[in-house]
């Protein structure tokens, strides 16, 4: 398996964990009768529980664009050493994305997020 799809599953699988870390943080302000509900008049979940929750949905987003990027680039036979670069600087950009939005560093949240873009556009590039 090439490195871009080894990746691939790596940041399905940090999407998983990023999941886990939203649905425990709701959990614990909530409650888990409320999260099991139909959650209506659920109150806001807010402090770190309420940033990886966004973290969460954030990487929702970026995970359809890379999945895309690196499928287009497989199947393209594109995949090459610049595509194997973006997706390593997606997958550590979003690994590392995850703490730093969970402790709330607003401007190094930003700057790691411009990195993953970084690695999304140079698979893109590959392929246009």
């Amino acid at each position: 398996m090439s490195s871009d799809l080894t990746l691939l599953v790596w940041a399905t699988a940090l999407t998983l964990v990023q999941c886990v870390i939203a649905v425990l943080g709701a959990m614990l302000q909530v409650g888990l009768p409320a999260l099991a509900g139909n959650r209506e008049n659920l109150p806001p979940i807010t402090g770190w529980a309420g940033r990886a929750a966004r973290a969460h949905r954030n990487m929702l987003e970026s995970l359809v664009l890379f999945v895309a990027l690196v499928l287009v680039a497989q199947a393209a036979g594109k995949a090459n050493a610049t595509t194997a670069l973006g997706s390593q600087l997606f997958f550590w950009a979003r690994l590392v994305y995850v703490p730093v939005y969970l402790i709330g560093i607003p401007w190094a949240r930003t700057g790691v997020w411009g990195v993953s873009v970084i690695g999304l556009v140079l698979i893109f590039l590959q392929l246009v």
